[in-house]
């Protein structure tokens, strides 16, 4: 019975099947040919036919099953009535048979705020870069994120006609993390993943005075932190405000439910709370490990140009 179970893990385990809906529906948008290209601010802030399906199946989904929820999404859509077909009522098991961390057993729906990026890496889906999206359900509690779900639409895309395509990790602070191999990149290493689209002499600086072995450039944030906890990069780097809390909450749970760390550039806990601006305006810097190594090679010529 559902009422056995705390609003936290029915909230997860409800995120883990709305996820899933959602990677099918991003699936589907490409398939039938009409992505539905809108610009937002500029060339590179894209919208499309997926953003705003997906966005309109999770907040929907979740609002039916936890109407107290404060859900607050990235697109800016109109309230229209939602096909019934988007709505998501499933629950995944799996987790509901895991033990709610006794910290948040008590947790009120309306205590919780849910931050939702509904397709990251949009730019890089438009351009057919497919493992560099996901879709992103972040959960935080008295500002702090608690729980997140990241979908991989695409995962497994490049084994194939014939492959299974997508995944869905989950993770809650003091639980643990799941539905991935948790790799670390070889010690000495310093491979350094940063954006792609949204480039800038301060992010250039920055990674420099790291002195990095290789840098990636990829899109998505929910992406990077994944680079992160599969062993394909040692830091995610992004001296700039570009991405917003929808962007990090969600991937900031899973890389803190495997010992990882996330902040801004100079080192402050990013804000959940509903009333905190969008913007992570201090940039991100985000390790699995050796966060005082990167950390320390910050140059204060980039601390005093990102202010919080």
């Amino acid at each position: 019975m559902a009422s056995s179970h705390t609003v936290l893990m029915r909230l997860v385990a409800s995120a883990y099947s709305i996820a899933q809906k959602a990677g099918t529906i991003v699936r589907r948008v490409i398939a039938e040919g009409d992505l539905g290209i809108v610009e937002k601010t500029c060339a590179t802030d894209l919208q499309t036919k997926a953003d705003r399906l997906v966005q309109m199946s999770i907040c929907s989904s979740l609002a039916r099953k936890f109407p107290k929820l404060t859900i607050i999404g990235e697109e800016d859509l109109p309230p229209e009535d939602v096909d019934q077909e988007l709505i998501e009522d499933g629950q995944w098991e799996e987790i509901l048979k895991q033990p709610c961390p006794s910290q948040y057993s008590a947790i009120k729906e309306e205590d919780l705020v849910v931050w939702v990026d509904p397709l990251d890496g949009t730019k890089e889906y438009t351009e057919g870069l497919l493992d560099n999206v996901t879709v992103l359900i972040g959960i935080a509690y008295e500002g702090k994120a608690i729980a997140g779900v990241i979908n991989q639409p695409y995962y497994n895309y490049q084994a194939g006609p014939d492959a299974v395509l997508g995944r869905t990790i989950w993770g809650v602070l003091g639980l643990g993390a799941f539905g991935f191999q948790l790799k670390e990149v070889p010690a000495g290493k310093h491979i350094i993943t940063t954006t792609r689209s949204h480039n800038s002499q301060l992010v250039t600086d920055c990674i420099a005075a790291m002195n990095p072995d290789d840098v990636l450039r990829v899109g998505g944030a929910g992406n990077k932190i994944i680079q992160l906890i599969e062993g394909k990069a040692s830091a995610y780097v992004f001296a700039s405000p570009g991405c917003k809390k929808w962007d990090t909450c969600a991937p900031e749970v899973i890389l803190h439910a495997v010992g990882g760390k996330l902040t801004d550039i100079h080192g402050n806990a990013l804000q959940y709370n509903k009333e905190v601006k969008h913007m992570n305006s201090a940039g991100v810097l985000a390790t699995l490990r050796n966060y005082d190594y990167y950390a320390s090679r910050v140059p204060e010529s980039v601390k005093n140009v990102l202010v919080p």
